[in-house]
């Protein structure tokens, strides 16, 4: 993109804001796509009209839609700011309206034959310590293969993790992911040690594994586990949530443990818990009128 107003507008993103790459990089390419779209006008001289035409020839998801619109409206109001317009073409445009979608996850029956892993190899040993760790503390998968060694305390039964915006939080793991998260470290993981490095979980290369590798891994233990569900690594982290407030732990303690920024967000699970709720009441005897 030669247009230098997107570009300063992203450096200002990248050096100011210091958003994440992901987050950049997604911004980056919806910017990309505007552009092309309107390759004979000037993307700082849109008009509503011109925005709603482009969002609706988009065949894509609300979503997505939303995102772009919400890309737009940050990349106006910064050219309010350093004074290159006076207003904003998205302000009069109604943000698409996205369905809420419950998360999908695992119940705790199904968690239990998912970590039913036979270790024979230290492979095995590995793929146990990792899904064990990430059931039991609820990170993002980003976060558990970025995982090293001064991160973990297994005096404190605490690992450190920095999150989303370069922020650190504690999480507590239990007795039982940290104990196979110990033996992995003591007595498997020098077995795929290539080089020198800090990184906790390796491939069978020595190199940290990725999320590309980690998803393969899961797709096949869920295979062998007889689950039918369409399960990511995020579906861990749901279930973790999940199941610590049908157990009655505190939003806002979920919410911290997660590294949320807005409770809103956390609230997901209780609807997910009140669906259970209401599932399970469909069970009592007199739920129902039988019918003549």
């Amino acid at each position: 993109m030669n247009d230098k107003n997107i570009q300063d507008y992203l450096d200002y993103l990248k050096y100011e804001r210091k958003l994440a790459k992901n987050t950049y990089d997604s911004y980056y390419e919806n910017l990309k796509q505007v552009t092309t779209y309107f390759a004979n006008q000037n993307i700082l001289f849109l008009t509503k009209d011109n925005i709603r035409q482009f969002l609706g020839q988009m065949e894509c998801s609300a979503k997505t839609k939303a995102h772009y619109l919400t890309v737009l409206n940050s990349f106006y109001n910064y050219m309010i700011l350093v004074e290159k317009l006076t207003k904003n073409p998205c302000t009069a445009i109604k943000m698409p309206k996205i369905e809420k979608k419950l998360p999908n996850y695992l119940t705790i029956e199904e968690v239990d034959r998912l970590l039913d892993i036979q270790c024979l190899k230290p492979l095995d040993y590995r793929n146990k310590a990792m899904l064990e760790t990430l059931y039991a503390t609820g990170t993002r998968i980003s976060e558990l293969i970025n995982l090293k060694f001064n991160e973990i305390s297994f005096d404190d039964c605490t690992i450190r993790i920095m999150g989303k915006g370069k922020k650190e939080r504690i999480i507590p793991i239990g007795d039982v992911a940290l104990n196979y998260l110990k033996l992995y470290i003591n007595d498997y993981r020098r077995f795929l040690l290539k080089n020198n490095t800090d990184y906790i979980f390796l491939n069978k290369n020595g190199d940290p594994i990725s999320r590309v590798g980690f998803f393969k891994i899961l797709k096949e233990l869920c295979r062998k586990a007889g689950i039918k569900k369409d399960v990511s690594p995020h579906t861990l982290r749901h279930s973790f949530a999940t199941h610590l407030l049908n157990n009655g732990a505190d939003l806002r303690i979920i919410q911290e443990l997660l590294g949320h920024e807005n409770l809103s967000t956390t609230e997901i699970y209780s609807h997910i818990s009140n669906k259970k709720l209401e599932e399970d009441y469909q069970n009592h005897p007199r739920a129902k009128i039988e019918k003549e």
